[in-house]
């Protein structure tokens, strides 16, 4: 899925822009300017002036995940594994994304296991899922589904655990105004779901 088309991601060279920015087509521009306006602040002033094209280009990286797909990063396996047949777990992943209803942060942290069945992958593909996942316009409990369909999908495991904890700018910074209040959103598939005592294992490890 791209929402933007490659002239808005002509990164070609340019001499009135030496350090290689991404462009910001006039109409993006345009739409961030009307905001400013509406939020009763002149865009046109120095200090606003360059927002625009900042606001455009800050986007661009929020939403990267829209130019891949993030089960790339487990194409790579390795199915020498020395015997080992535990659970792997990642914990404590930062990660920041964006709402789809009002845009604003959502930034929290997640723990994402596996039991493997003879494939693993190198614990640094398990982030980039996430991440791959976390930079578009999301809600949470879709952004958990979706990396543990994934590791599921790709890996074929014995099961897979995804625990995601997040803050919402939505709600801590506008409506209820309540900073400091987490959600927590949880998927489980395979043995992890199916299995009682392999559950309360691998919650136990990720220290829910």
């Amino acid at each position: 899925m791209n929402y933007l088309s490659a002239h808005d991601h002509d990164d070609a060279f340019d001499p009135d822009n030496p350090m290689g920015k991404p462009e910001v087509p006039d109409h993006v521009q345009d739409a961030i300017r009307t905001l400013i306006a509406w939020a009763g602040d002149d865009p046109a002033r120095e200090g606003l002036r360059d927002t625009p094209k900042r606001v455009g280009r800050a986007w661009l990286e929020y939403c990267e995940g829209y130019k891949e797909d993030p089960a790339i990063h487990l194409s790579r396996i390795f199915k020498e594994v020395g015997g080992y047949d535990e659970i792997v777990l990642l914990k404590d992943i930062p990660f920041q994304s964006h709402c789809e209803h009002h845009m604003a942060p959502i930034i929290g942290k997640a723990a994402i296991a596996y039991l493997p069945n003879k494939k693993v992958v190198g614990i640094s593909k398990l982030a980039r899922v996430l991440h791959g996942f976390a930079q578009r316009l999301q809600i949470q409990e879709r952004l958990t589904a979706e990396v543990a369909s994934c590791i599921w999908d790709n890996l074929e495991p014995h099961g897979v655990a995804v625990v995601i904890e997040a803050q919402h700018g939505c709600m801590t910074g506008r409506g209820v105004k309540t900073p400091g209040v987490g959600m927590i959103t949880s998927r489980v598939l395979g043995c992890f779901l199916d299995d009682h005592r392999s559950r309360k294992e691998v919650m136990s490890l990720m220290g829910y």
